[in-house]
This record gives C-alpha cells, sequence and structure tokens, in this order.
C-alpha cells in the first residue's frame, strides 16, 4: 500500500505546562505503599498517542512553559537516544517516527 504524501498528512497535538505540575504528576510515579504505578501527564500523552491507530497523522506534544533544570534534565533521564520513553516503573515505550516533542519556552 502505497503511503499517504508527508505534506499532507494530519496534524494532531496535546499541549502541557510541565512547570505546573510536580514531577511524579509529569512522567509518572509508583504508590510506595500499594507498588502500583500512575502514569503522569506525559506519559499518558505519549502512551495514546503511540497506541493510536492513525498511522496517517503526525503527532506533537507540546511542552509550553518555562524550562526548568529539574523537568528537564529528567527529560532527559527517561527519553534515551533511541527515541525510547524509559518509565520508572521499568516500561520502556518506544516512540514512533511520526511523533514529536516542542518546547515552547
Amino acid at each position: 500500500m502505497k503511503e499517504k504524501d508527508p505534506r499532507y498528512m494530519e496534524t494532531v497535538y496535546q499541549v502541557l505546562n510541565p512547570k505546573s505540575i510536580s514531577m511524579g504528576e509529569l512522567y509518572g510515579e509508583m504508590d510506595p505503599m500499594t507498588k502500583d504505578w500512575t502514569d503522569g501527564l506525559a506519559s499518558k500523552i505519549i502512551r495514546e498517542f503511540v497506541l493510536s491507530e492513525a498511522k496517517d497523522q503526525f503527532k506533537w506534544t507540546v511542552f509550553d512553559g518555562p524550562v526548568d533544570a529539574l523537568w528537564i534534565e529528567n527529560m532527559n533521564t527517561v527519553l534515551d537516544d533511541n527515541m525510547t520513553l524509559c518509565l520508572a516503573n521499568g516500561e520502556r515505550i518506544k516512540l514512533k517516527p511520526s511523533l514529536r516533542m516542542l518546547f515552547e519556552v
């Protein structure tokens, strides 16, 4: 099957302000009592984009807000060079080529 021309692909996006929430709310956290994992906002958005069935869409996650050394360093830690999101619960989410992240400061 022939792929669509990328110039005419639909673009969907989600915008979040990482500075307005805690690191656990951003990336996810493990409950120390129950050991249950709860996705953070960024990991939830990225997971939904990766699991999306739509193959003819570009998907953007827009981090809109001031850059803070803490959250941007954590982003550097959880997102490795192989385009894989590595969560604290040991889960690894391989990002698709159609997924992009934009840091608007």
